[in-house]
């Protein structure tokens, strides 16, 4: 086991990453910013995963970088220290996509492949992991 999460703080985490995703949105609508935009870069922190093209390690770290809640917040009090829309949208945006993954059990990458999370076992790992249960 790689220091993944089961059980009910699984679950517990699981839940603070859509209550992430509730809280930026509902921030996002609040601040009257457009939602064609949300939509356009909803996805953009996953343009991490090309990391994973130089292999699992490197995947791990480009993935965990752009997963990671220090450079939403950052982007977020910079934004609203300066004060700068764009980076108050970004980090909004940010802070949205990375509890969605959340959510859905996408946690941060251990360098053994992408399959590994702090969450639990994904994909086809998770699938190995449940058989020998």
């Amino acid at each position: 086991m790689l220091g993944e999460t089961t059980g009910a703080v699984r679950v517990l985490l699981r839940l603070e990453g859509f209550c992430v995703l509730v809280v930026a949105c509902v921030a996002y609508s609040k601040f009257s910013l457009d939602w064609s935009t949300f939509a356009i870069y909803f996805l953009v922190p996953d343009i991490s995963l090309l990391g994973y093209f130089a292999g699992a390690k490197v995947g791990a770290i480009s993935y965990n970088t752009a997963h990671s809640y220090i450079g939403a917040i950052a982007s977020l009090v910079i934004g609203f220290t300066l004060p700068s829309p764009a980076l108050q949208c970004a980090g909004l945006i940010w802070c949205a996509h990375i509890g969605f993954d959340r959510a859905l059990g996408y946690g941060l990458k251990y360098p053994e492949g992408f399959g590994f999370t702090h969450l639990g076992r994904i994909g086809r790992f998770g699938a190995k992991r449940s058989e020998k249960q």
